[in-house]
């Protein structure tokens, strides 16, 4: 009999898809995400004090502040997280509220898109870790482990720095 309840735990553990993607925090609350493009560091912070630190890939072509869309560059500025995305293709995924006012302002006074949709992401569903060189349309990801990590702990409404 024995036997059989062990049996049985076994498939039933098999059948739930092993461990969850959804995470719980409980420690000190993140009131603000740092990015710094440049050294391709993402640090989540309560207060002053670096409560998490990442490495991060960013937009195919990171360098200087989002203009327009399909630019491949990951925004510059202060935003804030504004949603989240339980079945992202990308895992699990938190929305930046790019474009901001200012955002908007420039790329029509250019007539162009200002582009959207940025988040920080896991990679894509068939990769379990991130690839080796930039690679997103101009977000921020790291790898489905630590996304889980960030989504559990990252509340909608945190303000975001992202830093050249």
């Amino acid at each position: 009999m024995r036997y059989v309840l062990m049996i049985f735990a076994a498939f039933a553990l098999i059948a739930c898809g092993g461990p969850s993607k959804f995470k719980k925090y409980n420690g000190p609350q993140v009131t603000q995400v740092l990015v710094d493009k440049t050294a391709r560091k993402m640090w989540l912070l309560h207060g002053t004090k670096a409560l998490k630190e990442y490495d991060i890939e960013l937009g195919f072509a990171p360098a200087g502040h989002k203009f327009k869309e399909g630019d491949g560059r990951t925004p510059e500025g202060v935003y804030r997280i504004d949603r989240r995305n339980p079945n992202s293709a990308f895992h699990l995924s938190i929305g930046i509220d790019y474009p901001n006012a200012q955002d908007v302002a420039k790329a029509r006074a250019a007539g162009v898109s200002p582009g959207g949709d940025i988040f920080i992401h896991g990679g894509p569903v068939l990769f379990a870790d991130k690839n080796k060189a930039d690679w997103t349309a101009g977000c921020i990801a790291v790898t489905n482990k630590e996304m889980e990590e960030i989504y559990a702990m990252v509340k909608d409404g945190t303000p975001i720095l992202i830093k050249p």
